[in-house]
């Protein structure tokens, strides 16, 4: 279980971190102390054209075999597939994919009478939602599933974010999906239900929601499986979030991270400590930043999330990231974060690293 925190300390124990100098500001304005930036235990092989997004698959069976699944986003692009060290697995990329921008990833889908788990990354350039078997990344329902039918809007048809919530309540397995432009009417995203046949699936909307500022775009979606909230970055307004489960409404419940961003908000990830507890993890892109949030809210109600830490990675000019606190061995006894940086790799890291960090500036 997490420590019971006090979160006043950081908006002014941090408020002054520059990345770049890692020099940040604490207590008495005279006194100066180095941050210094924390490096990557790997870094993956590069890809061709421009990293995005990546997810991890957990092998259950073995877990120092789990995967790392991440975009290279081009009108030629490619899921890329790497072991835990970052290094590529040749036979697991598949290429061809029109600007995949996120990816994400599922488990135990019916199939018929076979389950899988699976890999979705959307395609921006033709609207479609691919899906892949896990860990043989063979192709279901090749060329993908439509989504967004009949809009018109300018880029409302271009896919950008994408999320997998499998329900804990119903065991159906959604996908959230988000778009390059769209209404400011609160119908933002789009929430599709999958359903699985032999061999093959097929997509029921089944909501429209999602406030939009109207401001730049919604890229990042983050969805908390176990209490059942989505999370998604509304770029230079904020990290918004509403609950999961269809039937529980379009209330928005919460808008924070609205200060303190250099540019946009980027990359949401969710590190679960416990059943109930951890971290929400944001990408402040333009300052080369990740800010972290408590899940659990704090002592004003479940929804409120003030900061807790901004923690300096080097990535560069971060979008996509994720985490996980499965014990995936070796290195990563408390989990792992990876994070795209923008020099054509994914940044893998310990969760003990951004821990001790955190742990220093509380």
């Amino acid at each position: 279980m997490l420590k019971k925190r006090t979160y006043y300390f950081s908006f002014f124990i941090l408020s002054g971190l520059v990345a770049c100098e890692g020099t940040t500001q604490k207590g008495d304005e005279s006194a100066e102390t180095t941050t210094e930036i924390i490096q990557p235990l790997y870094v993956s092989d590069p890809v061709i054209h421009d990293t995005d997004d990546p997810a991890i698959w957990i092998n259950s069976s073995n877990p120092d075999q789990s995967l790392i699944i991440g975009t290279d986003k081009d009108s030629i692009g490619a899921l890329y597939v790497f072991d835990l060290r970052g290094k590529v697995i040749d036979s697991l990329v598949r290429r061809g994919i029109q600007r995949p921008n996120n990816v994400d990833v599922g488990y135990g889908l019916p199939l018929g009478r076979d389950t899988v788990d699976f890999a979705i990354t959307g395609e921006r350039l033709t609207s479609r939602i691919r899906f892949y078997s896990l860990p043989d990344m063979q192709e279901i329902n090749p060329g993908g599933l439509e989504v967004y039918a009949g809009e018109t809007g300018e880029e409302y048809r271009d896919l950008m974010g994408i999320a997998v919530y499998q329900s804990p309540k119903s065991g159906k397995t959604y996908i959230i999906a988000g778009r390059k432009n769209g209404p400011t009417d609160g119908t933002y995203l789009w929430q599709y239900e999958v359903q699985g046949a032999e061999g093959e699936v097929s997509l029921e909307l089944v909501r429209k929601f999602g406030n939009f500022s109207g401001k730049k775009e919604i890229e990042a979606i983050a969805v908390d499986q176990e209490l059942g909230y989505i999370y998604y970055s509304d770029e230079g307004a904020g990290v918004r979030k509403y609950h999961a489960e269809p039937q529980m409404g379009n209330e928005e419940l919460a808008l924070f991270a609205t200060e303190g961003f250099t540019d946009d908000h980027e990359g949401i990830s969710i590190y679960k400590s416990s059943a109930t507890e951890g971290y929400l993890l944001v990408s402040d892109q333009g300052a080369n930043l990740f800010h972290a949030f408590p899940r659990e809210g704090s002592d004003k109600g479940p929804h409120d999330h003030p900061l807790l830490v901004k923690i300096p990675l080097s990535t560069l000019s971060s979008d996509g990231n994720e985490v996980t606190a499965v014990n995936l061995g070796g290195d990563f006894s408390k989990g792992l974060f990876v994070a795209m940086s923008d020099d054509k790799t994914f940044q893998i890291y310990s969760w003990e690293q951004l821990e001790k960090f955190i742990n220093q500036q509380q």
